[in-house]
């Protein structure tokens, strides 16, 4: 591949499996728990391929809106798709309410521990602090403690430690897309799990340029600076989309590497380097994607491996792990799901 590629493919770790998302269309490509790579594909709603993805600033409320529904959307089929029996190839399919549920239950209690809590702790302290300019840096540096805490904290976790492994395969598969290598396992591993246009990167954005945003309004009354939390969100995001769509285009220049360093950083938090296994969903997730988008079939390259029962999915979904002892015949390859 000549220069650099015609467009920025990106995505995320699911449930033991890896979303990319493409030009028209997301592909989702999962370890199914007999070992096989199971996958869906499904076209984008045009509201997020139109021309307001062109507008900057707006474009980066649609994308924060988009990877929301489309992260939820991803998780649950995630699951479904590694619990799911070959021959029966049953999917069910999330209702619309549940969707919309899971969004604003998750928006809430992201904007009160990400933005409410630390405006009350600095409350707290207010008395002591005379500048305004101080307090707001204070809520600032809170807001990023308990980003960096959660992170840190919920690393610890197995299945999390997985999903942060599937992380680095997903960075490290579009590393080698926009290097114009072909997806191999071997080619893969040549690069960094981090990506300076990851959604990680975009929370640390948002918490910074949060900073700057509230430092203007200086110190007004706890109803106000309240309100300011919530309504400011969009704003914050679109300025904060343009900053990491900056740097990430902008990696040859000092300015665009600077910009992506802090974000680089904490991916060493939300990011662990991949297996193999993992590296091949990883190629499945990308090579679908760009197969959708270019309206061509894939079938994907990777023979079944052995199996993991992974008790904790089962059990998260009250289904037994696999039992290889009981099969009767060799697991046979997965079907698409178109």
């Amino acid at each position: 591949m000549a220069g650099p590629p015609a467009f920025s493919y990106g995505g995320q770790a699911v449930l033991e499996g890896v979303m990319i998302r493409g030009r028209t269309h997301y592909a989702l490509a999962v370890r199914r728990q007999d070992g096989s790579i199971a996958r869906h594909q499904e076209r984008l709603n045009t509201l997020y391929t139109g021309s307001i993805r062109r507008v900057p600033l707006a474009r980066g409320v649609l994308i924060l809106v988009e990877t929301l529904l489309l992260g939820v959307k991803a998780l649950h089929r995630s699951t479904a798709l590694a619990l799911q029996d070959q021959q029966s190839g049953r999917e069910e399919e999330i209702p619309p309410w549940a969707l919309g549920a899971t969004l604003a239950v998750s928006l809430a209690l992201g904007v009160a521990v990400f933005f409410l809590l630390p405006l009350l702790l600095v409350r707290v302290m207010d008395p002591f602090i005379t500048s305004d300019l101080v307090s707001n840096v204070v809520e600032g540096l809170l807001r990023l403690g308990i980003l960096t805490g959660y992170v840190w904290g919920i690393g610890f976790l197995p299945d999390i430690k997985r999903v942060f492994a599937y992380h680095g395969a997903e960075h490290m598969a579009v590393h080698t897309y926009e290097a114009g290598l072909p997806l191999t396992v071997a080619n893969v591993r040549i690069f960094p799990t981090p990506h300076p246009r990851c959604g990680t990167a975009f929370l640390l954005a948002v918490v910074l340029v949060s900073i700057v945003v509230f430092a203007l309004l200086g110190r007004p009354s706890i109803e106000w600076r309240v309100l300011s939390r919530v309504l400011l969100l969009p704003v914050i995001a679109g300025i904060s989309y343009e900053v990491i769509r900056f740097s990430g285009s902008h990696q040859k220049g000092w300015v665009g590497r600077l910009l992506a360093r802090p974000g680089l950083l904490l991916q060493r938090l939300t990011t662990r380097a991949p297996d193999d296994g993992q590296i091949e969903v990883a190629i499945c997730a990308m090579e679908g994607a760009m197969a959708a988008d270019a309206d061509r079939p894939y079938a994907p390259p990777f023979p079944p491996r052995a199996p993991r029962a992974d008790r904790r999915v089962a059990a998260a979904a009250g289904q037994p792990p696999v039992d290889p002892s009981q099969w009767s015949e060799p697991p046979q390859p997965p079907q698409d799901h178109p």
